[in-house]
């Protein structure tokens, strides 16, 4: 059984039932089967600003409760140091930097894929 880290755009394609991308991101999810989904605190906090900004409470809890079903990634602070390295090395952006922080994290711990 793997685990298959999920960005933020695939949770809120997800969520928001959106027109194009919702029911196939729904139906990936229901084809791989025992495979458990992964989160980072990143994908938290990018999933939220749509509900909060817009004062939407009731689609801010369908969110939070989402959360609960999937694997929290940690991000500890050595984390984000190492993100602050990439950065600078790479010109990448924070938000891409800690995505690919967190698939390595996954491959370091032998499991996944990535969607």
């Amino acid at each position: 059984m793997g685990v298959i880290y999920l960005d933020a755009s695939l949770v809120i394609y997800l969520i928001e039932e959106h027109a194009r991308w919702g029911a196939p991101v729904a139906d990936a999810m229901r084809r791989a089967g025992q495979a458990r989904f992964a989160i980072s605190p990143l994908v938290k906090c990018e999933c939220l600003v749509g509900p909060i900004k817009r004062g939407d409470p009731v689609l801010e809890r369908a969110y939070t409760d989402l959360f609960g079903v999937f694997v929290s990634l940690a991000m500890p602070e050595p984390v984000y140091l190492q993100a602050a390295l990439l950065r600078a090395r790479f010109a990448l952006r924070t938000p891409d930097t800690l995505h690919w922080l967190a698939l390595s994290t996954i491959a370091a711990r032998g499991c996944g894929r990535s969607a």
